[in-house]
């Protein structure tokens, strides 16, 4: 192997690693949410003022006071707990429809799949164009 050739190795590679941490990253910053302990300190601090909760995911989305919008989730079968739990707290409470639910459910996960498989769709091609070249520049210093 000769000098330019290690040299386009070693950029292939720091590149596939680049995508690598770029793909990684872009799945961690997804919205999770935040965990129960949080969502409890807040609502015994006051500082929640509605709640909108879906029964399809399991969620609530949480407007504060200061107008931030948070999402949290809630364990199975314990939504008319949590909804007393929430108006003895002093908070307004909404349930959204069957029909609401599902539409923002499914409008979360396709995008969030679209974006994963543009992604590693351009990887693919990025490292077989590489190859490609790899190949051809190996037969032609052979000749």
């Amino acid at each position: 192997m000769n000098r330019s050739t290690r040299a386009l190795t070693r950029a292939v590679m720091a590149l596939a690693l680049l995508a690598c941490l770029f793909c990684a990253g872009a799945s961690a910053a997804s919205p999770t949410g935040e965990s129960e302990a949080v969502f409890s300190q807040q609502l015994h601090a006051k500082r929640v003022k509605s709640v909108a909760i879906n029964k399809y995911t399991r969620s609530m989305k949480v407007t504060l006071n200061d107008g931030t919008q948070v999402t949290t989730r809630y364990p199975k079968k314990q939504s008319a707990q949590t909804a007393a739990r929430l108006r003895a707290a002093g908070v307004t409470v909404t349930f959204l429809s069957k029909k609401q639910g599902y539409e923002e459910a499914k409008k979360g996960k396709t995008h969030h799949h679209k974006i994963r498989y543009i992604v590693g769709g351009v990887l693919i091609v990025v490292i077989l164009l590489v190859g490609g070249v790899l190949l051809y520049r190996r037969r032609s210093t052979r000749d």
